[in-house]
């Protein structure tokens, strides 16, 4: 499959992946918010499922950087009472993804987006700051999370949502939600490979091309973090997602 999807790449295919590696070393780097953004470019360019493959070796350097910078703010608590729920639902989403066909897979992928589009949207509008720390909230919380990044690499609104819940500062959020996905993406790296064989020979050497992009952005991101309000961009990435997950249907 990967022969052919990744033989003849078109300029604008590379254009949208190296945007979406770029923008995911700014994310990894601790400027959280962009992850939609960069699935939405990244499917653009390669499809739907291929997309979801070809994304994990370069979400695990964004970690490896991540896990390094940010490692003395890790709370492993949030991690224990998180990671367990999150492992059940990555195993719930193989299952789902399986044997989907393409088009299936392709209006999952859609709804997820738009699920942790509404996630997000009703987190920043919502007025009460008070949010349930019962278990079946963090287990919920974690199913969904993992479902949705097995299949669409878009567990950010879910685990957002549990470490503000939890009330973590800025830098124990990231510190803690980088340990947290480099995990997670490790568990996940065997089923992408040998159950949906979504990663191959061809997929690693399109991620050795755009390791200079995820390393730009994480560059750049260690020094906008300090910078910039993310108030300020939430809005147009959320506008432009919900239209690039349109245009996913259409591709």
């Amino acid at each position: 499959m990967f022969l052919s999807t990744f033989s003849d790449i078109s300029v604008a295919a590379w254009t949208m992946a190296a945007t979406a590696a770029f923008l995911m070393g700014v994310s990894k780097a601790g400027l959280k918010g962009m992850s939609i953004f960069n699935v939405t470019l990244m499917a653009l360019a390669f499809g739907s499922r291929a997309s979801t493959g070809l994304f994990i070796p370069l979400l695990i350097v964004g970690d490896i950087f991540a896990v390094v910078y940010y490692n003395r703010h890790t709370q492993w608590k949030y991690i224990i009472k998180f990671l367990p729920w999150m492992i059940l639902g990555i195993l719930v989403g193989v299952l789902i993804g399986k044997d989907l066909p393409e088009r299936e897979f392709k209006w999952g992928m859609v709804v997820v987006i738009f699920i942790s589009l509404g996630m997000l949207i009703w987190w920043d509008r919502r007025k009460s700051k008070k949010v349930p720390t019962h278990w079946l909230f963090s287990g919920s919380m974690g199913i969904f999370a993992g479902i949705c990044t097995m299949i669409g690499n878009l567990a950010g609104a879910f685990t957002n949502i549990f470490f503000l819940a939890m009330r973590l500062p800025k830098n124990e959020f990231v510190g803690t939600a980088a340990w947290l996905f480099f995990i997670t993406n490790l568990f996940k790296l065997p089923f992408h490979v040998f159950v949906w064989k979504t990663i191959s020979v061809d997929s690693l050497l399109v991620n050795l091309r755009l390791l200079p992009a995820i390393g730009a952005g994480l560059i750049l991101g260690v020094f906008l973090v300090k910078k910039i309000n993310e108030k300020n961009y939430k809005r147009f990435i959320l506008i432009v997602t919900a239209i690039g997950a349109v245009a996913i249907l259409f591709r």
